[in-house]
């Protein structure tokens, strides 16, 4: 199982979100890039990086961060927030990025996502976001009627690299993943899940990994506070 480090940017800076909420952002650095080259000095094989000012947007905000970090670092970085149309697919894909996750647009533009996994494969992941099972979108703001499992399976023969699911009640909140949804989603489909949001300590790790089903897992507060330490983690999990 893959452990992504995650920077997440709101103005510029690192920061992390409690329950996807912008006002209750935790800023833990102001140099995106150093930050990123720290994470692969400790070992990481991937970053997973968020735009959160273009998810709200839906286009592109921190741009200028995203562009820094790719330039310092060589593993291959995932990125999310505001990627809605093939042009800025494709824009970040000839930056650098090895992998976009299109949330809102999987939601709303599915032709878009089939259209983009076709034109750029293993370049393509799906970012389903849930709240008690539904899926949200722009930036967790809109909340839908949409099943997390029934979007997941709609993508089944598209061809996507990858499904990032967070459940947004335990984003931020250093209160373990939502371990059942997690792996029940991973068993519903053959698209490998990676789990976000919650992880906060080694034990959560070792859980999602014990699973058998969950391809990767995100941390991001857990990292930035200490619970977890980077290179025991990546150790550990390769055990």
């Amino acid at each position: 199982m893959i452990l992504y480090p995650a920077i997440d940017l709101k103005d510029g800076q690192c920061v992390r979100l409690l329950r996807g909420e912008m006002e209750a952002a935790t800023v833990f650095g102001d140099d995106p890039a150093a930050q990123a080259a720290a994470f692969v000095a400790a070992g990481c094989q991937w970053l997973h990086l968020v735009d959160l000012n273009g998810a709200f947007a839906g286009r592109p905000v921190n741009a200028a961060a995203v562009e820094a970090i790719l330039a310092r670092v060589a593993v291959p970085c995932q990125m999310g927030g505001g990627i809605r149309d093939m042009a800025t697919i494709a824009m970040w894909l000839d930056k650098g990025l090895a992998r976009v996750i299109l949330g809102t647009v999987a939601v709303e533009n599915p032709d878009l996502v089939r259209e983009a996994a076709r034109e750029f494969p293993g370049k393509v992941a799906v970012g389903i976001d849930a709240r008690k099972g539904f899926v949200a979108t722009r930036g967790w703001a809109a909340e839908t009627g949409v099943q997390a499992t029934d979007l997941a399976r709609s993508y089944e023969d598209a061809g996507v690299a990858a499904i990032i699911y967070t459940d947004i009640d335990r984003d931020g909140a250093m209160q373990g993943p939502n371990i059942e949804a997690t792996a029940a989603l991973a068993r519903a489909v053959a698209i490998p899940v990676i789990a976000s949001g919650g992880v906060s300590h080694m034990a959560d790790l070792i859980a999602l990994r014990d699973t058998g089903v969950i391809a990767g897992a995100i941390s991001g507060r857990a990292l930035y506070d200490g619970a977890i330490d980077l290179g025991d983690a990546i150790a550990a999990l390769k055990a």
